[in-house]
C-alpha cells in the first residue's frame, strides 16, 4: 500500500461516554482517498473537507432524525445519515459507508436495510452501504474496484 497522506480534522463532534477517541481523518493511499468521521454533530465547510474523497465513512446513529442539540456553547450529538449524504453529494463523493449504527438500523431486517439503502441512494445520487462486521473495502482506483467488498 502506498500512503500519501493522513490528515486529522476537527469536526463538531458527538460528546459523551461513548464518543470515539478520534475526531475525523482524511487518508490517502493507493491513489484513493477516504474520510472517516465516526461520530459527528456537524462538519463545518463540509464541501471543502470532502473535496476529492472517494469514500466517506460516517456516523450511522440515526437515519433521518437529528440527534444534534446544544450543550452550553457547543453543538453535540449525531447528525443524521441524510445530512451526511447531503455533504457527500455536494462534494461529489461516490460512495458513503455508515458504521456505528443506531438501534433502528441494527434491529432491521436485511430486506429493510437494502430498501433503505436503495431509497437513500436514489434520493442523493450516491452509492450507499451500511457496514457489517467483517466487511473489508478495497481502495484500488486503477482496477476500478473502489468500494468493492472483499
Amino acid at each position: 500500500m502506498s500512503w500519501s497522506g493522513f490528515h486529522p480534522f476537527d469536526p463538531r463532534h458527538a460528546i459523551g461516554p461513548k464518543a470515539p477517541p478520534i475526531d475525523a481523518v482524511r487518508v490517502s493511499a493507493n491513489d484513493c482517498c477516504f474520510f472517516y468521521l465516526p461520530d459527528v454533530a456537524d462538519l463545518p465547510k463540509a464541501a471543502d473537507a470532502l473535496r476529492g474523497i472517494d469514500v466517506y465513512i460516517g456516523d450511522g446513529a440515526t437515519v433521518r432524525r437529528s440527534m444534534v442539540r446544544r450543550k452550553g456553547d457547543e453543538w453535540v450529538g449525531h447528525a443524521p445519515i441524510v445530512r451526511q449524504l447531503d455533504w457527500c453529494a455536494k462534494a461529489h463523493v461516490r460512495l458513503a459507508v455508515f458504521t456505528r449504527c443506531g438501534t433502528p438500523i441494527v434491529r432491521a431486517s436485511t430486506h429493510a436495510i437494502d430498501s433503505l439503502v436503495a431509497r437513500l441512494g436514489q434520493e442523493h445520487g450516491l452509492n450507499i452501504r451500511i457496514a457489517c462486521d467483517g466487511d473489508r473495502l478495497s481502495l484500488r482506483r486503477r482496477s476500478g474496484t473502489i468500494g468493492a467488498r472483499t
